[in-house]
């Protein structure tokens, strides 16, 4: 008992000395860093949307001998004294990063929305309604293609909206204000980049834009978020408000010029039922013995037959025609009979690796889906480097570029040869079953195309990254879903696809 006692006593000492037990009250922001290059000249990197870093106007600021600016670092110390623990909070999960964390966000709602239409009383499926986005069913339905382009164009926003912010920061080269003024507390590593615009400021901005654009029904969230991720920057001594007000304009001009694009892409007559007709008889002219029907009941629409025709980032719909994959193994063919009697072995003695690796893969309804799956895995490796937000930017940008190519130009080659799935002779599935045709697989060509453009970016991960590419490929074969042809057209298809975006990345200013 007076050993126990002594601890006690010594515990309270030692909180005592330290002023407080309380982690939430003093805990660094251990998930916050400084860059291993601050990327000064990314001002000038070839952007997307924008016709140049300049396109969108942002004024001079006030002198930081000003009595205007003077006057925000006197109210940023006052509302630096009156933090919460709740506040605190906030700041360590923001200061990871802007992109990093906005990626985050919308992968979640991606995961949220990822539920497809119930079939109604009268046996058919409804449309979610943008109009009305929380009606049932909700729009939207987040599934695989839907996710590549909503991603998209969230990182192209942010790495526009930032290749222009930094080349305002290195032109007007206004500091921190704990470098103006050291006596300014602050609660996050401050690195020599200028402060205004505050970059923070422009990816909140740009990336609110996107997703109240791409989940309508999610105002009220993303409203709360915007304000948490502006605060932040405030409660934790990095800008003072004039910094936060450039950001905000500028990422919401920015985003607002991407979103015009998306409404010009041709994803409104992605769902348009009346082309299929014409598909089916191309298949059949090709050769396709047994085209692809809906293994549900009722029958369900197929998902997105004309998304094959959205416009891609990294190369024209004449390149997308010129690298469709060949036709698949024939229904009568020694080919196709192999890789059906295949699917029948792992079907009869699937072993528990096997089964591990279709499960883990599977991201069906109520995940992020394969883009997503990618678009975390290239966070996080960026994450690792501690690559600047602009650089952190680019990357999600070209992997999130190349993965809605991916989507667009597998979806065409989907729809182009209508092939069957393997359940049309038998086979049952444990992962969900897709409401498309089966050949090539939309998993293989999207793990490709991610994989070789983080191979690209992170060259002593490319084993790495080449390696879960294969992994969630064959996760089709183990899972019942796809035969092996289409998965390994898909990760040729996809390793082209990708090297369009790297080839992209070559010529945009960056070094990489």
């Amino acid at each position: 008992m007076k050993n126990i006692f002594k601890s006690i006593i010594l515990c309270i000492a030692f909180c005592v000395a330290f002023s407080s037990c309380d982690k939430t009250v003093d805990e660094p922001a251990t998930d916050a860093y400084i860059p291993a290059s601050l990327d000064l000249g990314a001002g000038s990197w070839k952007t997307y949307v924008l016709s140049s870093p300049t396109e969108v106007t942002v004024a001079e600021p006030k002198a930081a001998s000003s009595a205007e600016y003077l006057a925000e670092i006197a109210a940023l110390k006052t509302t630096i004294s009156t933090i919460t623990p709740e506040n605190k909070k906030a700041i360590n999960y923001w200061g990871a990063g802007a992109t990093y964390r906005w990626n985050e966000i919308a992968r979640e709602l991606s995961a949220k929305y990822n539920q497809p239409p119930a079939s109604n009383a009268e046996g058919k499926y409804p449309v979610p309604d943008a109009a009305n986005p929380l009606a049932d069913p909700r729009f939207p339905f987040a599934n695989p293609p839907y996710v590549s382009r909503a991603l998209a164009y969230l990182s192209v926003a942010q790495y526009d909206a930032l290749v222009s912010a930094w080349n305002y920061k290195t032109k007007y080269n206004r500091k921190a204000p704990s470098k103006n003024d050291p006596s300014v507390s602050v609660l996050l590593p401050v690195s020599d980049l200028p402060s205004y615009p505050s970059e923070d400021a422009v990816v909140a901005a740009a990336s609110y834009t996107i997703l109240v654009a791409m989940f309508p029904g999610e105002v009220p969230y993303l409203d709360g978020k915007l304000a948490e991720a502006k605060n932040t920057r405030l409660w934790a001594g990095m800008n003072v408000p004039s910094d936060i007000s450039a950001g905000d304009a500028l990422g919401k001009a920015v985003a607002a010029k991407v979103m015009a694009k998306a409404k010009t892409d041709g994803m409104a007559a992605s769902n348009n039922q009346a082309v299929t007709a014409s598909m089916i008889e191309n298949a059949k002219k090709l050769g396709v013995k047994t085209p692809w029907v809906s293994q549900e009941t009722p029958a369900r629409p197929p998902m997105l037959p004309n998304f094959g025709a959205v416009a891609t980032w990294n190369f024209d719909k004449a390149t997308m025609i010129k690298i469709r994959p060949s036709i698949p193994y024939l229904e009568d063919t020694k080919e196709f009979k192999d890789d059906l009697a295949e699917l029948n072995k792992i079907n009869k003695n699937q072993t528990r690796e096997q089964s591990r690796i279709a499960n883990f893969w599977a991201d069906g309804p109520g995940s992020y889906t394969p883009p997503g799956h990618w678009h975390r895995t290239a966070a996080n490796a960026a994450f690792d480097a501690k690559f600047s937000e602009v650089r952190m930017a680019r990357t999600l940008a070209l992997v999130g570029t190349a993965l809605m190519d991916a989507g667009i130009a597998c979806w065409d080659t989907k729809y182009y040869y209508y092939t069957p799935r393997p359940q049309q002779f038998g086979l049952k599935t444990s992962v969900g079953l897709p409401n498309f045709p089966s050949y090539t697989s939309g998993h293989s060509t999207f793990s490709s195309a991610a994989a070789t453009v983080l191979g690209s970016i992170f060259p002593a991960k490319s084993a790495e990254f080449d390696a879960k590419a294969l992994e969630a490929s064959n996760s089709r074969v183990f899972g019942l879903i796809h035969y092996r042809i289409d998965c390994e057209m898909g990760l040729a298809h996809g390793k082209k696809i990708g090297e369009y975006a790297i080839a992209r990345g070559k010529a945009d200013g960056s070094g990489l």
